[in-house]
């Protein structure tokens, strides 16, 4: 196949010069974050709320800018902060700061500094204090301990919760991390409220995972919905302060459903929650009067045959309680809607046919919203800014890249952080209004200036549908076109993923880099599944898992094929988690394409993986006997050829181990050879110092059997 677009960076030196530079080792490439072969950045950089200006932490301090003028405002060093503070060795981490105050945490406690007058609040919390939300306005602390909820005040604790049921927890993120839902506290916006999440476990099945650190071994059991299988039953509870009362929202039933996105109203005296229901299929926004608990009214639904997955709350207008915006990808591609409760209307206020990820915010008159998106090019991420009444959409951050932006109304400025393959990193304040300035606070180096590495470019193929598939290549830095290089392909192919983009390196990390440098192709392909390209694009997977993902990582093996550079004899594949699904895949359903795969924490039958994800995806096993049948890969392990690494983690509570021991079992009742490798106590992912173990087994798998 012929590549439609090339996009070619050729991030390294001149080749009279290589023999000056240094080799990058694995080690190195792992760990490249502390070993500072990472874009540098400001420490801490960030707007001070209610003020037009921006701050970040140096060497010798806090220092606060102006975003109009850049004149350095304040400079507030770390001997004079120790002066109030003690001990402290560095300037601390700066979860938040306004115009007088700034707030960080120690190990007990969390600490606002007023800078103006040299003074601290403490607000402690306890040793085993978990799951922690601050409320700068009131000084309190929401936080769990164990299964229940409590508040951290100046004087005295108060126990919102008293569960002695372990099936009942409170104040932690609910329906396993899915619908955008992050963490289980809610602060009114008064803070005289807070709402929260509380699930009841006591249905859903008790999973064991060995501790092999204890003498004897011992099992901790965590709870685990399995396709299929009894869920939990979430709750949404409201605490007064002043009436120390918690009041429940009246959901109703049935008990396994979704509570999704809670949002308080600017007023504080409605709770809204996008509520959907176990199939997926359905939403609806709810209203709750958050004094009674009572179900004010359903404001509107969204239906569709495959999925419905709000990810977002509702983003109010400034001080109304009566408008605010909604992210929607009923259209097809996610876009912004207006809701007036009084009048009971929805308008859509975008209607782009690309994605929109989130609002950022209104400008200071209220007239116009900021939000961030793919633009034109899936592979990159904007700021803009639409006008409420004209509905004119105009691109604020113009280099082409991926751009992390954050908005003041106070100034109507970003900070805005961006980088593309021929640009490391840049850091920037954007001056919005009739003409666009821009501010440049940093222009980092190439921090692999003094290694030997490679080229990387982004390629666009076909798929057979015709949509565009993009993927990236990299290179050793001495390619040399007239030779065979081997090729290891990357893959994820799941959802909610993209690979592929338009930043520094492509995306790409730093091992793969390395394994260029062992005279290897690497080559990573974004199929039909992955984010940023529409709910059609998505969507094409439901009920069958596995099979477009698969068609779409044949094209890009196809495109290798024919490139006059590639052995087509010698091709690897490697993934994590749906990677590992996908690897095990490739390897068993397209045997004999790839001589060796290496599959980390792969999913084997969707029926042993979680509801929210598995049933958004696959629907249950009883409702799509034919879909899960089709893609559990115990059915094809006879089909293996070539050399196949599984690795799992013990204690992996996400893609539980239980797959990876199936298909060990399955492979020892078919005689089929194929390599294991555990990682004892180690969970989804491997991290730290034993990550370098871990990219070393992979890629020496790889080089030693990929002949």
């Amino acid at each position: 196949m012929k590549a439609i677009l090339i996009i070619g960076i050729f991030l390294s030196l001149t080749i009279s010069t290589f023999g000056q530079l240094k080799e990058l080792t694995l080690e190195d490439a792992v760990l490249g974050y502390y070993k500072g072969l990472y874009p540098k950045s400001l420490n801490n950089l960030q707007w001070v709320e209610n003020t037009p200006n921006y701050c970040f932490v140096e060497a010798d301090g806090l220092k606060i800018f102006n975003a109009k003028s850049h004149k350095l405002l304040k400079t507030i060093s770390l001997s004079e902060l120790q002066k109030t503070i003690k001990p402290l060795k560095r300037f601390p981490y700066i979860e938040s700061i306004n115009e007088k105050e700034f707030v960080f945490r120690d190990p007990s406690s969390i600490i606002s500094y007023n800078y103006i007058t040299n003074t601290a609040i403490y607000t402690s919390y306890p040793k085993d204090a978990e799951n922690i939300e601050f409320n700068s306005s009131i000084k309190k602390i929401a936080f769990t301990q164990e299964n229940n909820l409590a508040i951290a005040q100046a004087k005295m604790n108060l126990s919102v919760t008293n569960n002695k049921d372990k099936n009942i927890v409170s104040g932690q993120a609910i329906h396993r991390f899915e619908f955008g839902i992050s963490k289980g506290t809610f602060w009114s916006p008064s803070g005289k409220q807070l709402a929260f999440y509380q699930k009841d476990e006591t249905n859903v099945a008790d999973y064991p995972l060995l501790d092999i650190n204890t003498t004897p071994g011992t099992l901790k059991s965590i709870k685990y919905p399995m396709a299929g299988q009894k869920s939990e039953h979430g709750k949404v509870g409201v605490y007064n302060l002043l009436e120390n009362k918690t009041v429940f929202l009246e959901t109703g039933k049935p008990l396994e459903h979704f509570l999704t996105n809670l949002t308080w109203s600017p007023d504080g005296k409605s709770v809204f929650l996008a509520e959907v229901n176990r199939d997926q299929n359905h939403m609806w926004l709810n209203q709750y009067d958050a004094k009674t608990g009572k179900k004010i009214k359903t404001l509107f639904e969204e239906k569709n045959d495959k999925w419905v997955e709000p990810e977002h709350g509702a983003y109010f207008f400034p001080n109304n309680s009566s408008k605010f915006l909604w992210l929607s990808e009923k259209d097809g591609f996610m876009n912004i809607y207006q809701y007036n409760i009084t009048t009971e209307k929805l308008s859509q206020l975008t209607a782009v046919k690309w994605v929109i990820d989130d609002i950022l915010g209104f400008d200071e008159k209220g007239d116009h919203v900021v939000f961030i998106g793919t633009g034109e090019d899936p592979r990159e991420l904007h700021a803009f800014s639409v006008n409420l009444n004209t509905k004119k959409i105009v691109k604020l951050t113009k280099e082409e890249g991926v751009h992390h932006v954050q908005y003041n109304k106070t100034a109507n400025s970003l900070i805005d952080s961006y980088s593309n393959l021929s640009t490391p990193k840049v850091i920037q304040i954007v001056n919005l209004g009739k003409k666009i300035k821009e501010k440049v606070l940093l222009k980092a180096e190439n921090p692999l200036a003094e290694y030997k590495y490679g080229s990387t470019e982004l390629v666009t193929l076909r798929a057979k549908t015709g949509e565009n598939l993009y993927g990236r290549i990299i290179k050793p830095h001495d390619f040399d076109a007239s030779k065979k290089y081997p090729v290891l392909v990357y893959v994820y192919g799941g959802p909610h993923a993209q690979l592929v983009n338009n930043q520094w390196m492509g995306g790409a990390s730093l091992w793969m880099y390395w394994m260029a440098e062992q005279g290897y192709i690497v080559f990573t392909l974004d199929g039909r599944g992955s984010q940023h390209r529409g709910f059609d694009f998505e969507s094409g997977i439901h009920r069958h898992l596995g099979d477009l993902e698969i068609e779409d990582q044949m094209t890009g093996v196809d495109y290798l094929k024919q490139q006059p550079f590639v052995d087509s004899k010698r091709l690897a594949v490697h993934g994590w988690s749906f990677g590992g699904f996908m690897t095990t895949s490739l390897m068993l359903k397209k045997p004999g394409v790839f001589t060796t795969g290496v599959a980390g924490g792969p999913v084997i039958d969707w029926k042993y993986y979680e509801i929210m994800y598995g049933e958004r995806y696959m629907d249950m096993p009883q409702q799509n006997e034919e879909g899960y049948k089709n893609a559990n890969l115990l059915n094809y392990v006879t089909n293996l050829k070539g050399k196949l690494l599984m690795i799992h983690g013990t204690s992996d509570d996400v893609v539980v181990m239980q797959h990876n021991l199936k298909f060990v079992q399955k492979c020892v009742s078919e005689g089929v050879q194929m390599d294991f490798f555990p990682y004892p106590m180690h969970p989804h992912n491997v991290r730290g110092k034993d990550r370098v173990h871990l990219m070393t087994k992979v890629l020496n798998y790889i080089l030693d059997n990929n002949k």
